[in-house]
């Protein structure tokens, strides 16, 4: 078969790779154009267009596919399949009818829960403890098309988006190497997804990082989590912002929301008042600085101890 994968960041690399060693034949890579990143805002490529580019792969980068120029060229490189794993553009109608076997799309959720942008920081911001990986076609609605596989795993209370989009990569390079190819040869039927279970979550901003320390320690804990590592989980001290990497729920109380205690040889070295609980700090960072533990932390600002935080 011939296939086209379009794909952008780390997570989409694996699957590329394992579609590149089939017997199948990619005839072309998409991704995202170049992006301006760090303090030189210089150009950066995506992860896949490093990938392709060491295969010596044709790598294609529209800034859009609703041209008629952009569909095309896809057209021209005559595929049967399109693979879609998190490429950052909707395909339009015209770009969806071109392969004879559709567009297969790999989505890091359980679907119909997650559809959207963000689906595996939403489904840890959720307090779900199981989420996976669901092959299916793709249509012109957001990640409403037929499931042809999913995949379930657990959800670790350890786990980040960054850790748990890592572990639904791999698992992602299995699922679409058997779905795939039952899909190409006639052996799975395509089955429909239940919209009355459908939830939909919007791309993440960043001002939704910023911690209310009157919400619950529960609900902190998950968003430190979910938006580890963007757009980060914040607060701010001395006017910098300070980001909390990582964090446990304490069942102790007594504290106002925001005000930083000091828990030397606890399971975290300092917590912090919420809305309801505490919130243990094992690890920091300040703006401009590392991340570190929090005994290093205050070590280096002594006086944060007894301070009652913003927010």
């Amino acid at each position: 078969m011939r296939l086209v994968f379009m794909g952008t960041p780390e997570f989409s690399v694996p699957s590329l790779e394992r579609l590149i060693a089939s017997q199948h034949q990619v005839v072309a890579v998409y991704t995202q154009p170049d992006r301006p990143a760090g303090r030189g805002r210089n150009l950066v490529s995506s992860p896949v267009k490093t990938a392709a580019a060491r295969h010596g792969l044709q790598v294609v980068q529209p800034p859009t596919l609703k041209s008629a120029e952009a569909v095309a060229q896809l057209a021209d490189f005559r595929p049967d399949v399109v693979v879609v794993a998190a490429f950052g553009q909707i395909l339009p109608q015209s770009v969806l009818e071109i392969p004879p076997y559709g567009c297969v799309n790999v989505h890091p959720s359980l679907l119909p829960k997650f559809r959207g942008a963000s689906p595996v920081a939403s489904a840890i911001l959720s307090g779900e403890e199981i989420t996976g990986v669901t092959i299916m076609l793709q249509e012109a609605g957001l990640d409403t098309g037929p499931v042809l596989a999913r995949a379930a795993i657990s959800i670790s209370p350890h786990d980040n988006t960054g850790s748990l989009t890592g572990k639904l990569s791999l698992i992602s390079v299995y699922l679409l190497q058997e779905a795939l190819g039952g899909w190409l040869r006639g052996e799975i039927v395509p089955r429909p997804q239940n919209e009355a279970e459908a939830t939909y979550y919007a791309q993440l901003t960043k001002e939704e990082g910023e911690i209310d320390w009157q919400l619950p320690a529960v609900e902190i804990w998950l968003r430190v989590r979910a938006f580890n590592p963007w757009p980060g989980c914040y607060t701010t001290w001395r006017g910098k912002q300070l980001k909390i990497i990582e964090a446990v729920v304490l069942p102790e109380k007594g504290r106002k929301a925001g005000e930083v205690v000091a828990l030397p040889g606890g399971e975290a070295e300092m917590c912090i008042g919420t809305g309801d609980g505490m919130l243990g700090v094992r690890r920091v960072q300040l703006e401009g600085r590392r991340v570190m533990t929090s005994a290093e932390f205050l070590r280096g600002q002594r006086d944060f101890v007894g301070a009652v935080l913003p927010g």
